[in-house]
């Protein structure tokens, strides 16, 4: 297992990249806090992940012991967990704090960040409102920095860990409609490049992945007639799917990525080529 006992914190993972990302991290054995602001969403995950993971090893462990018996087995399960929900809201630095609390109550350290939180709210310059503008910055971009920033100060004192960010394949190139989108994500590209030289030498390693057209909740409005342009534009013919970007993030985490930094890692099915 790549992430063997390793604690992930992943925001937005109530759905989508995020969920995937918590998904596959589990599978291979990381210890994962799955956060969003949508609590019931995270809280599915976190059960997913408990009950089909180290929890069902407990339970199978407990019952060979005994035989088949399902004595103690309920103990064995609540006294095992791999993952928990934390309700966070990434804009404010007081959830985020309290975020990093509970993560480190449940499991005593953080060894990647996963930031991954992030909504759209688009329009054409001329349409778009300061609130629609303010939201997708303080979201994408602000959620970045203040997770990245409450997060460091742990993984400096245990001189070592990974940040991942999500970004996005418009970042350099711009997209219709999306000045506010493209601005956080150009934001969090930038970031990445600055924490890679300012934390390398703290042991810790920051990249980003860029996806391209991700079969989320975010592209499922699209029309079909513009699915039919924007699918020209891809050379693989095909959306990505979440466990696209997750499989990319694993990766990244893992110590296999062990002198990757300040990359920003395009997972896009050659759509910017």
């Amino acid at each position: 297992m790549r992430l063997k006992d390793k604690v992930a914190l992943i925001t937005g993972a109530g759905r989508g990249i995020g969920r995937a990302t918590a998904l596959r991290f589990a599978e291979e054995g990381a210890l994962v806090v799955a956060a969003d602001i949508d609590v019931d969403s995270i809280q599915e995950v976190a059960d997913e992940i408990n009950l089909n993971g180290s929890k069902m090893e407990a339970v199978e462990g407990v019952m060979a012991k005994n035989g088949g018996s399902k004595t103690k087995v309920d103990t064995a399960v609540a006294e095992t967990v791999q993952a928990i929900a934390v309700k966070v809201d990434v804009t404010s630095l007081d959830s985020v704090q309290e975020m990093l609390q509970q993560t480190l109550d449940a499991f005593g350290r953080v060894d990647v960040l996963i930031n991954n939180a992030g909504i759209v709210r688009d329009a054409q310059l001329v349409k778009m409102t300061e609130d629609m503008f303010d939201l997708v910055i303080d979201i994408n971009l602000k959620g970045v920095f203040n997770c990245t920033k409450v997060v460091v100060p742990a993984m400096i004192e245990q001189k070592k860990g990974v940040i991942l960010s999500t970004a996005s394949v418009v970042a350099p190139y711009g997209n219709f409609g999306q000045t506010n989108y493209v601005a956080s994500k150009a934001g969090v590209v930038g970031m990445t490049k600055v924490w890679a030289k300012e934390l390398g030498r703290k042991g810790i390693r920051v990249n980003a992945v860029a996806p391209g057209f991700i079969n989320t909740r975010l592209t499922a409005g699209i029309p079909d007639a513009v699915v039919e342009k924007l699918l020209q534009r891809v050379p693989l013919g095909r959306f990505g799917d979440p466990e696209d970007i997750a499989n990319a993030f694993l990766w990244l985490a893992s110590d296999e990525a062990g002198y990757v930094t300040g990359h920003v890692f395009a997972v896009d099915g050659g759509t910017v080529i």
